[in-house]
């Protein structure tokens, strides 16, 4: 069966302040550890903003130890320190604020992985929420497809299965079945979900095709046709049938395993059927056509 290698994580790394950035700390191809510095924004006005609130702070605090003994005394209301709790309080609260918004300057990779794309360089003004790098994690990959209602049922979390690429003929990669959906699509395939460890010596990359072998699902008396007669890709594979009036129609078919020059069905066509083979390209569903053996 057919599927797309994914990253095992792929984040926008997003920006959490406004302003002028001032450095930027990442280049397309660079490995970043998570919570590494990607990019820095102009922080003068928050450096101003946090003594502010540290001073605020101290202030209120200050006022609380010389109050509370003043109405232990007598000297002071019980509503007068109550003012003086509260004011610790809210004082607190803006220096907390203060301080994440001078931490938010500092714009960090939540994930480890190599840097795919930079939005922005150092001068661009940032809003809240603007990207400023892709990052993606391919130390660990993801295969997604989708399986035959049939064949699901055959699956558990845990299988071991093979993984083949047309990148490295010959080689086999060994995952691990992470999931399968619990839900079907319209064409009645349930979405599966593998894991791998990427290879050094023979690294892939996400968006590649990969093959994969189920050992648990057996393929006896698999239907079969020759990959010449395929319409459009494996991923959205169709071709075209021969009615009994001698018309040509369309169908979706989904594509299992390969072998050589010859394609597995799983699911759109039954036993028996009569399929285009040559010239389906210039084929319209619903044209007539002359059957030649």
């Amino acid at each position: 069966m057919v599927g797309t290698i994914q990253p095992n994580n792929d984040v926008n790394v997003l920006s959490e302040t406004q302003g002028r950035v001032v450095q930027m700390f990442a280049k397309v191809g660079d490995f970043k550890s998570a919570g590494s510095v990607i990019a820095t924004v102009d922080d003068e006005l928050r450096q101003a903003a946090l003594i502010g609130a540290q001073a605020n702070y101290d202030k209120a605090v200050s006022d609380w130890n010389r109050y509370e003994p003043l109405h232990k005394e007598k000297a002071m209301t019980s509503l007068q320190l109550d003012g003086a709790r509260l004011a610790v309080k809210m004082a607190e609260s803006q220096l907390i604020i203060a301080k994440r918004q001078l931490k938010d300057t500092k714009i960090t990779t939540p994930v480890s992985g190599i840097v795919a794309t930079r939005f922005i360089d150092a001068g661009a003004t940032v809003d809240n929420k603007s990207p400023i790098v892709n990052i993606v994690d391919i130390s660990t990959l993801k295969v997604r497809m989708n399986v035959a209602e049939k064949d699901a049922f055959s699956l558990k979390a845990g299988d071991k299965v093979t993984i083949t690429s047309e990148v490295y003929p010959g080689v086999n990669f060994v995952g691990n079945v992470m999931s399968i959906g619990a839900k079907g699509d319209e064409a009645h395939t349930y979405p599966v979900e593998i894991s791998l460890n990427n290879s050094k010596e023979k690294p892939l990359k996400a968006g590649m095709f990969a093959r994969v072998n189920f050992t648990t699902i057996a393929r006896a008396n698999s239907l079969v046709i020759p990959r010449s007669a395929l319409v459009g890709s494996v991923k959205d594979a169709h071709v075209f049938v021969v009615d009994g009036n001698k018309k040509a129609h369309l169908k979706k078919v989904l594509i299992g395993s390969e072998a050589e020059s010859n394609l597995e069905v799983l699911q759109g066509l039954t036993a028996g059927e009569t399929i285009v083979v040559n010239g389906q390209n210039n084929l319209k569903d619903g044209t007539e056509v002359k059957v030649i053996k």
